[in-house]
């Protein structure tokens, strides 16, 4: 269906890609990984439109292949006057009317052909979408995604999580032979996500799907594509055996390189005393000896280059509060009450401690981000903060906190940076390298956007942290920066997530939205909740020893202890296979 053979591309400010292949074939569910900026949307962009780019090597598709695709940026057309129904149906419907009217011209027509020709085209087209049925399968999908209950509403009405699962069941039912996701899953809540997850599971055809997310990572795919400094690797089989096989071949790598040092230490030893021989011994095997010496000291150098796909970079993300609160609280909320055409919020009533880590949950469209700005301005006299208290504020909507027009330099000088000097050591941290300074903001991908929200957050120095979906389009390396981050940081912290492991692991408590109020729960009745409601209690109780047994492999290598590494391994592996 789709092959890519020795595709290089650049762009002025950097390569991409050099050489890369793979190919995707029939039923195939390929989620395609790596770190943010590492081109990923891009090469999704030259499939869909190669005519648009200038790269080298070979892209081929099948003729007439219809390809459906989902946006990463997709926003909710507030205007939207159709039904949930129509807006998936959209296509089936104006299909249908065709020809009907192509029908209803025949029927008159003394010149035929033209018409005929216009109808069998409309009659292909409806069938090669399974048109026929299209009630039927719209009816099926939205039963699967659990929104059989919204097929009347308004498109207007619908949450942006909500929307998101509408629009993956619009380019499904077109019967696409190749589908593209670009980051389905970002700000779903925990249903919208399982909804997901069934719809992917389900769904009959090629499916290329750009995530970073574990739970989907882990129960949706069959095949995964690798792309990673400028190398791209396939492996057919499941994520987690992938993760597992990087994670063996980075402990057999460290060890190789352990004893190369060895090595190349010795050898260095040898030339130094060959080279001083050979100043005042001036014979010819000498002089071999150390050509030869020098020879084997490159070979062993170049052995030493690291693998591309094990040594990955990960941000150093720093989050330090420049001074303490005094009062033991720092936020207070009461009688918190917000409405826009209906009553979205009432009767809030909560407070958070001076060092409470909290994460703010609720179902999509039920005013987390209006809450989180409204305390943000803190002009409102149901919300107090404490004398001292200064907060810094990371929005899911980039385009808040950064201005896109800015190169990263500029960005930086506006946010109080004096020298070029400062703004580059700051930023080198978080993956900036010096001559990406003069980019601009947005020629970043969602996840650089986000780390470099992430850089200004943490520039800050604000003692109370709003992070509204500060995981969002993150990948796995820096998600797992971010989570260290959040749990060494000592001031206070109220986060909008979704994503179950960064609450899990960073977060004191819980404030969850429910019947239009919120509530505190403690972490114990999250996870009760989160396993009853959502996900396999066995599943994410295995992935959370999975991920401790990896950290203690982590310690393992920087100790350079692999006999200790090699045993956490084989535990590893016996709990992949539970998995």
């Amino acid at each position: 269906m789709l092959k890519v053979d020795q595709l290089s591309y650049s762009f002025p400010q950097k390569d991409l890609y050099d050489k890369i292949s793979f190919t995707l074939e029939d039923d195939q569910h390929c989620a395609f990984i790596g770190t943010s900026g590492s081109g990923k949307s891009t090469l999704i962009d030259i499939i869909r439109d190669p005519e648009e780019y200038m790269y080298d090597g070979k892209l081929e598709l099948l003729p007439n292949c219809r390809i459906g695709y989902v946006s990463q940026f997709s926003q909710l057309d507030r205007t939207k006057d159709t039904t949930v129904f129509e807006y998936i149906a959209e296509v089936f419907i104006a299909l249908q009317d065709k020809i009907a009217t192509l029908c209803t011209e025949m029927e008159t027509a003394t010149e035929l052909e033209t018409l005929l020709e216009e109808y069998q085209h409309a009659l292909d087209a409806f069938d090669a979408i399974d048109g026929h049925d299209f009630e039927s399968n719209i009816h099926k999908k939205l039963n699967l995604a659990n929104l059989m209950k919204h097929k009347d509403l308004k498109v207007s009405e619908l949450s942006g999580g909500e929307f998101k699962l509408i629009q993956v069941i619009k380019e499904m039912l077109n019967s696409p032979n190749l589908m593209i996701m670009d980051e389905p899953d970002v700000f779903l809540d925990f249903e919208n996500l399982n909804a997901l997850k069934e719809l992917i599971n389900a769904h009959k055809g090629i499916l290329l799907v750009i995530t970073h997310n574990r739970y989907l990572l882990n129960h949706c795919f069959n095949k995964i594509i690798h792309l990673e400094n400028k190398e791209l690797q396939e492996f057919d089989g499941r994520y987690i055996d992938y993760n597992f096989s990087l994670l063996q071949k980075k402990i057999e790598l460290q060890e190789l390189a352990i004893a190369d040092n060895e090595e190349i230490e010795r050898n260095e030893i040898l030339i130094e005393k060959l080279r001083k021989i050979a100043t005042y011994d001036s014979e010819a095997a000498r002089g071999k000896s150390l050509k030869a010496r020098i020879k084997i000291q490159e070979r062993l150098e170049a052995r030493r280059i690291k693998e591309p796909f094990v040594a990955i970079k990960q941000p150093s993300i720093r989050l330090k509060a420049d001074h303490e609160v005094m009062d033991t609280f720092a936020l207070k909320v009461c009688d918190y009450k917000v409405s826009f055409e209906d009553v979205l919020l009432e009767n809030v009533n909560f407070e958070i401690g001076s060092t409470d880590k909290v994460a703010l949950i609720g179902a999509n469209g039920t005013g987390k981000t209006t809450l989180m700005r409204d305390i943000h301005k803190n002009n409102q006299e149901s919300i107090s903060t404490a004398e001292g208290v200064q907060t810094a504020y990371l929005s899911q909507l980039q385009e808040e906190i950064l201005d896109e027009s800015n190169t990263i330099l500029q960005e930086f000088f506006d946010a109080g940076f004096n020298t070029y000097g400062e703004v580059r050591a700051h930023i080198r941290g978080y993956g900036f390298e010096e001559e990406v300074m003069d980019q601009k903001i947005s020629s970043l991908s969602g996840g650089e956007k986000n780390i470099l929200q992430l850089a200004k957050v943490a520039a800050q120095g604000a003692n109370f942290l709003l992070l509204d979906e500060p995981t969002s389009h993150l990948d796995t390396y820096a998600q797992l920066a971010l989570e260290k981050a959040l749990i060494n940081y000592k001031g206070a912290i109220l986060m909008i997530s979704h994503d179950y492991y960064t609450i899990a692991n960073c977060m004191d408590y819980v404030l969850i939205i429910e019947n239009k109020t919120i509530r505190k729960m403690s972490m114990r009745k999250f996870r009760k909740m989160v396993y009853e409601r959502h996900f396999d209690k066995d599943y994410l109780e295995i992935e959370q020893k999975k991920k401790a047994v990896e950290t203690q492999i982590a310690l393992a290598l920087e100790a350079t202890d692999f006999e200790l590494a090699k045993g956490l391994s084989e535990e590893l592996e016996a709990l992949i296979k539970l998995l």
